[in-house]
């Protein structure tokens, strides 16, 4: 995952300074916010002489249109808008940026993006209020994440506000492409071992897996008591995750059933396969992760298996049923 480190949160205020500490520890991109104001392209303007570092650019403006000569002179890699002010029928730019992106704040469901998505590559999901540093990064933002991913596959998602070092490894499972951080980068001894947690680990732990699974309504899961083959290949095909999740009339977990499973099953009937049932497919004892653990406690949890782990059921201290985590977007090595 790339991270746009958000320059105005400095508080030096020594533009130079600021490039030269970034670029010395691995920033992916600068992020500018404009809230509505022409003389930032001023910063741009210098940062370009400063650096060859990409330019991230959030016009928090309700008229795009008078941006549009200045953003003809001082081209930027990302641009992104914010939908709450410009609505839908204001015409976006088409000139003066290499990525194109619209902006959602708390509030605004991700439906909204579809009007723009034959233009816009990426979706910025403000998890604090637009163009504030400092705020507390809400969780409602990761099920808006999951929900634009669902909605718009083949687009980018960007996410800006709260990010730490505990944010940013959850926004790394969820497959997000880029992650705006600014006060966690600036205010910590040194911006190189913020960046370093960052891309790499953790350090406090404040949310659980409850706060970042898929809802037990986004994962696949079918009842025990009306299992046939069909409905688990079919589960599992919707899906499109690999695995379906098998539950009691209680709500308990009871197996699952993973691409492996299925193979394996194959495998053992081979010569018949017309004589496959369910019972051939399921794995009765999966391992399952408790929701209310932390995110340290769950790279503890991961470390501790003796197998790679690719999806957790979730369950409740009741062993019911409430969810999953898939890890499939996660980079390598990092539980």
């Amino acid at each position: 995952m790339k991270i746009s480190a958000s320059i105005y949160a400095d508080q030096r205020k020594d533009l130079a300074a600021t490039v030269r500490d970034l670029e010395a520890h691995g920033a992916d991109l600068l992020h500018i916010d404009c809230k509505d104001d022409a003389t930032v392209f001023k910063d741009i303007a210098e940062l370009r002489r400063l650096t060859g570092l990409p330019i991230d650019l959030h016009l928090i403006a309700p008229d795009p249109s008078k941006y549009a000569d200045l953003l003809r002179d001082h081209p930027v890699e990302f641009l992104t808008l914010q939908f709450e002010l410009i609505g839908q029928g204001v015409e976006l730019p088409t000139v003066g940026f290499t990525h194109l992106g619209m902006g959602f704040s708390e509030g605004t469901e991700m439906g909204a993006f579809l009007p723009f998505a034959q233009q816009c590559d990426f979706a910025l999901i403000m998890a604090t209020t637009p163009g504030e540093s400092g705020g507390l990064f809400r969780t409602d933002s990761f099920r808006r994440i999951r929900e634009f991913k669902r909605l718009f596959p083949d687009k980018r998602v960007h996410v800006d506000g709260g990010v730490n070092a505990e944010v940013s490894f959850i926004l790394r499972n969820l497959g997000v492409y880029c992650a705006v951080s600014g006060s966690y980068l600036f205010s910590g001894s040194t911006v190189g071992s913020a960046m370093l947690r960052l891309k790499n680990g953790i350090t406090d732990s404040q949310f659980h897996v409850r706060d970042f699974m898929r809802t037990l309504e986004e994962t696949p899961h079918l009842s025990a008591e009306r299992l046939t083959t069909e409905s688990i290949l079919l589960s599992m095909e919707q899906a499109r995750l690999g695995f379906t999740l098998i539950s009691d009339e209680q709500g308990n977990l009871t197996g699952m059933v993973s691409n492996a499973d299925i193979r394996r099953g194959m495998l053992k009937q081979i010569e018949d396969l017309n004589a496959l049932h369910p019972e051939h497919f399921i794995n009765p004892s999966p391992i399952a992760v408790l929701d209310n653990l932390t995110v340290r406690e769950l790279l503890g949890f991961i470390r501790r298996q003796p197998i790679p782990i690719n999806y957790l059921p979730v369950v409740d201290g009741h062993g019911r049923l409430v969810g999953s985590l898939t890890f499939n977007d996660l980079i390598k090595g990092e539980a």
